[in-house]
């Protein structure tokens, strides 16, 4: 009786092969009648049923990075920093950390808490005392530090990593940063390498030693969780976010990668308590080696200076101003006798482009200005009314500022839900001279709230025209088309902002 081939073709229960239907009857016939090259090709389909319902291999799970060895060979390097200032009648000992956000509401209200530990002062001539990390940069005794955990100190004590203590003297602080260089007596110190924080991925392992409440030398690891990460607290850097635990006292000390350099300075932490919350930041360490080397060359960090007030685009200011899409930088103010005012800037102006390279954000275009050289001219693209443009400025040297803003026949008007009155004489001088407007008395619900205007805010123009009275104002705000975003410039806290307020359609 002959036997057939087919029972040399068991497979798995429930499986199945892809063999047709007209080749399995012919594999049923008589072994006598199956030529040869027939029953070649069906031990070769073998293999390629078994492959279809085999369970697939499971991937070699990555080993976990092992953060001993750059321990051993960076906490040498790693330092830490008490420093102490006396109490005087006049002044109030330093205290840490960001001022609070008005509103009860804000959702920055204590955004973001220095992390060194302090004391409070005590009665009697007792001294405040602070704590603070640091890193050893080179064999000579410089250390990078932060600048909140450096100034206003009289007297700085550094702790190396075999317990013996040196006095610091401070080379410069640069609270833009918040970056400071000390300096102790030695040779032959132990220091640690830099790296490059540009080359930084989300999802790289990071390493951080530091203090955390006086417990020295504490490593905490993690990984980058974003990187030019833009914070209200800091205009002029980019900071590297990442999820490796940090506390009170870690301030200033050194973040590593896998490859044992340091990447950047631990600065600032998210915090409802002051404690670990899963989020802290570092400012980059290429960033702070270019605030070193002007701090060591004049104490001191000069930076670039346009002279405008910028904020953000969103959605709406974009179709306002006749954007493809949010991006750029909008001028919402030009101080006096600044580079902005000379080259011809105008309030409205979107800067799209700054020597050449793209604006996106507008928290891109302060550290652009800030690191060009005092003295170089450079042209930027806009877009002014719709239309491009391209206008160049003469950089000069950013210095401190400020501006001074101190009413009463009201007229309402009923689209905006919003009352307005005409600014007293004194109102008027803390404007510029070529500015008028109308103050805004008060707000209800309605499309003027729904943009973001305030009780107390200046209205200086509607859809790019200047406000002289309230009385125009209600007259403009009458020709305001429905559905569509127009561009109202306001005056805030001494500063000048554009909102974007939309008419609802008319319904028929």
């Amino acid at each position: 009786m002959p036997t057939p081939v087919l029972a040399a073709l068991s497979l798995p229960k429930g499986a199945s092969c892809a063999i047709p239907r007209c080749l399995t009857q012919e594999i049923a016939v008589s072994m006598n009648v199956v030529p040869r090259r027939l029953l070649h090709a069906c031990v070769l389909l073998v293999p390629l049923c078994w492959s279809a319902v085999a369970p697939a291999k499971p991937a070699d799970p990555q080993p976990l990075p092992d953060f001993r060895k750059l321990v051993k060979q960076n906490e040498p390097a790693v330092v830490n920093i008490s420093s102490t200032q006396a109490p005087a009648p006049n002044r109030r000992p330093r205290t840490p950390g960001l001022p609070e956000l008005p509103g009860k509401e804000n959702p920055y209200q204590e955004f973001f808490k220095r992390f060194f530990q302090e004391r409070p002062e005590l009665p009697g001539d007792r001294q405040a005392n602070s704590l603070g990390s640091g890193f050893i940069i080179s064999a000579d005794g410089y250390i990078l530090t932060n600048a909140h955990v450096a100034q206003d100190a009289d007297k700085i004590i550094i702790r190396l990593s075999d317990q013996r203590e040196r006095p610091a003297k401070v080379i410069g602080v640069d609270e833009l940063t918040d970056v400071a260089v000390l300096k102790i007596e030695g040779d032959n110190l132990p220091a640690v390498k830099i790296g490059d924080s540009d080359a930084l991925e989300v999802g790289e392992w990071v390493l951080a030693i530091g203090s955390p409440f006086g417990l020295e030398h504490t490593a905490t690891q993690g990984i980058v969780s974003a990187v030019g990460r833009n914070l209200p607290s800091g205009t002029y850097v980019p900071f590297i976010q990442s999820d490796v635990a940090v506390n009170p006292g870690s301030s200033g000390g050194p973040l590593f990668n896998l490859r044992g350099e340091v990447v950047g300075i631990n600065s600032q932490i998210y915090s409802s308590t002051g404690g670990y919350m899963g989020l802290s930041f570092a400012i980059p360490i290429k960033l702070a080696m270019q605030v070193v080397d002007q701090l060591k060359a004049t104490g001191e960090v000069t930076r670039g200076w346009l002279g405008v007030l910028l904020q953000p685009v969103n959605n709406d200011l974009a179709e306002a101003f006749k954007l493809d899409r949010p991006r750029g930088a909008l001028v919402a103010q030009i101080l006096p006798d600044s580079p902005a005012a000379s080259a011809g800037f105008k309030q409205g102006d979107v800067i799209l482009r700054y020597g050449g390279e793209p604006v996106e954000d507008s928290s891109q275009l302060p550290r652009m200005i800030g690191v060009t050289p005092v003295g170089k001219t450079v042209a930027m693209s806009i877009l002014r009314n719709g239309e491009p443009l391209e206008i160049k400025a003469t950089i000069a040297r950013l210095e401190a500022t400020e501006e001074n803003l101190t009413t009463m026949d009201e007229h309402s008007d009923l689209r905006l839900n919003v009352t307005v009155a005409d600014l007293s004489n004194e109102q008027r001088r803390g404007l510029g001279p070529d500015d008028q407007g109308v103050l805004v008395t008060g707000i209800e619900e309605g499309p003027a709230e729904n943009a973001g205007l305030y009780a107390e805010d200046i209205i200086l123009q509607i859809n790019h025209v200047p406000v002289k009275s309230a009385s125009q104002f209600v007259e403009m705000a009458r020709e305001l088309p429905a559905g569509k975003a127009v561009p109202i410039l306001v005056r805030r806290d001494n500063e000048s902002l554009y909102l974007a307020v939309r008419l609802p359609e008319v319904k028929e």
